[in-house]
């Protein structure tokens, strides 16, 4: 992750777009659909978008207070 981090933009969404067409065939059309809507959201609103350490985080805070 601190490797694509690095790269440019276009990059890092280019990286994106490989991995989701390696694992689009494990997905719906339904939810192909969903995360191509999110990701042009994000693409487009960049400023609304969290750092996914952030995101894990809470995450993990979440899981850890149910427990």
């Amino acid at each position: 992750m601190e490797q694509l981090e690095k790269l440019p933009f276009e990059a890092q969404r280019e990286v994106f777009e490989q991995l989701r067409d390696k694992f689009d065939h494990a997905l719906t059309p339904d939810q192909i659909a969903e995360l191509d809507c999110r990701a042009e959201r994000a693409l487009a609103h960049p400023e609304r978008c969290r750092p996914l350490d952030d995101v894990f985080a809470d995450i993990e805070k979440r899981y850890r207070s149910r427990q």
